[in-house]
This record gives structure tokens, C-alpha cells and sequence, in this order.
């Protein structure tokens, strides 16, 4: 077990976060669970000789550097650092305040920015080392009434991809994760913020968002503990891909995207190729 791999995760006192650490604590690595709520974080996963859990609040850089700190004194190393932390604001652009679309980016792009800075002068050291990224179907198209989250996702998507550039040389490879609806806690009142009614407009299509919304919580066809195991399965490869697509609802979403860009791309080829000095 000394041999076994370092797995940081953030976000681990419930739902998908939760079920990685336990995946990767039967898969015999050693795992840092981390958690705004330590005592969530133990009620869930329990307590074992390879297993630390760590106060980590994303938003907080102070934090992420301590929890760095603490995995390092603890098992020497961090392999594969996993940014699950997240949240999600809904409701139309307009409604959605300053200071919700600022607590959205904080926790869900800017978050796991912060944890990524302090994690990679121990990979870079290492020379090795996964950074894996939880993005969504949101981050490869934009939905009606997700835009905070959807300004996220695809903050994340710009970010990994550059990261991917920056960090293969050092031997560090970048893994982004585009799941679909997987039965998480992430519709729960927990994590889902709803921006308040201020505009009459919006009337008839908010309340029919909102029933979709409020319904589909624990109603999602994916299965996270097996979307936990892939994730393991995927690190574990020789050639790991810097992109995994999860749930065939996922693979939809991406494949309607394909066709779309190519569609743009066509529409006016003449035009844009004429565009040159």
C-alpha cells in the first residue's frame, strides 16, 4: 500500500465526490477526502488507515494550500488531484444577481483553479501526476436557465485545455469530464441556488424550468458510483484521454454539438475564407 497512488478529491462529503473516494479507497489507493464539513466527509466515507480527510473550502486559497500541506505530511505525494466541488445557480441571466453569478464562478471555476495552484508544485516536483476536472454536458452547450452554470463549465473547458498544453512537458496529465444527468446531490436545496422572480416576462417559462427542475431531482438516469469506477479505470490506463464524455445522454449532447459546429463552419465557408489580406 505504501506504493499505492495519492487520489486528492474535493467535494467528498457527498454524492459523486463521495462515491470516487470510496472507489478509489477499494481500488487500494490512498485517498485525501476533502470538505467544507469534515464531519460529513467521515459520516460518508467512514475511517481508515489510508484515508485523510481535510477541511477544504475551494473558494478559500488558504485552504487549499493547507490541505496540500496536510496530504503531503501525510502520504508524501498527490497522483491525481479530482476538482468534483461544485454548485449550480438556475434561472434566466437577467434574474440571476451580480453576487449569485459571482458565487457560481467562485465555486465552480475559480474553485478548483485554487486547488489546482496548490497542488501542482508537488506534481511538477514529481514530474507526474493527473489533474482531473468534473465539467458537464454544460460546458459543450449552453442550456435555457443555466447560464451561470453553463459560464462555468465552459470557463473549466478553456482552462483544462490550456492546462493540458502547459503541464505535459512536467509529465502531468489533464483529464476533463463531461457527464450528463448522473442521480448526484447536485438538484438537491444544498446545492441548487434559484435565482428569485423579478421579471414578469419570464413568468410562464420559469415555472415550467422550475417544475422540471425541482421533478428531475434523484430521477437522473446515471449511476455516479459507476461513473466513480470509470474515472478509476480511465487514470489507470497507460494513455489516459484528456477528454471522457459519461452517460450515453452525455454522448448525445456531444455528438448534436459535432454536427452543429460543422454546420456553422459550412454555412459560410466562402465568406470567412475570404476574410484574409
Amino acid at each position: 500500500m505504501k506504493n499505492s497512488k495519492v487520489w486528492m478529491i474535493t467535494g467528498a462529503g457527498r454524492g459523486m465526490g463521495a462515491d470516487i473516494a470510496k472507489a478509489a479507497l477499494a481500488a487500494g489507493y490512498r485517498v485525501v477526502a476533502t470538505g467544507r464539513n469534515t464531519g460529513k466527509v467521515t459520516k460518508a466515507l467512514g475511517e481508515a488507515e489510508d484515508l485523510l480527510v481535510v477541511k477544504l473550502d475551494v473558494t478559500r486559497p488558504a485552504d487549499a494550500e493547507a490541505a496540500v500541506k496536510a496530504a503531503v505530511e501525510r502520504f508524501g505525494s498527490i497522483d491525481v488531484l479530482v476538482n468534483n466541488a461544485a454548485s449550480f445557480y438556475a434561472g434566466f441571466f437577467e434574474e440571476i444577481t451580480p453576487g449569485q453569478m459571482e458565487q457560481q464562478l467562485s465555486t465552480s471555476l475559480t474553485g478548483p483553479m485554487n486547488v489546482t495552484r496548490a497542488v501542482l508544485p508537488v506534481m511538477r516536483k514529481q514530474r507526474s501526476g493527473q489533474v482531473i476536472t468534473i465539467s458537464s454536458s454544460a460546458g459543450l452547450m449552453g442550456f435555457e436557465f443555466c447560464t451561470a452554470y453553463a459560464a462555468s463549465k465552459f470557463g473549466i473547458e478553456g482552462w483544462m485545455e490550456s492546462l493540458e498544453a502547459e503541464l505535459g512537458p512536467f509529465g502531468i496529465h489533464t483529464i476533463i469530464v463531461n457527464p450528463g444527468f448522473f442521480r448526484t446531490e447536485l438538484l438537491t436545496e444544498e446545492s441548487t441556488n434559484y435565482a428569485s422572480p423579478s421579471i414578469n416576462d419570464y413568468d410562464e417559462r420559469r415555472a415550467q424550468q422550475m417544475q422540471f427542475w425541482k421533478g428531475y431531482n434523484g430521477q437522473q438516469s446515471g449511476d455516479p458510483a459507476k461513473l466513480a469506477r470509470a474515472l478509476i479505470t480511465i487514470s489507470g490506463l497507460e494513455k489516459p484521454p484528456h477528454r471522457f464524455i459519461a452517460g450515453a445522454d452525455a454522448i448525445g449532447t456531444a455528438e448534436q454539438v459535432v454536427t452543429t459546429l460543422q454546420q456553422q463552419v459550412n454555412a459560410y465557408r466562402d465568406l470567412s475564407s475570404s476574410l484574409a489580406y
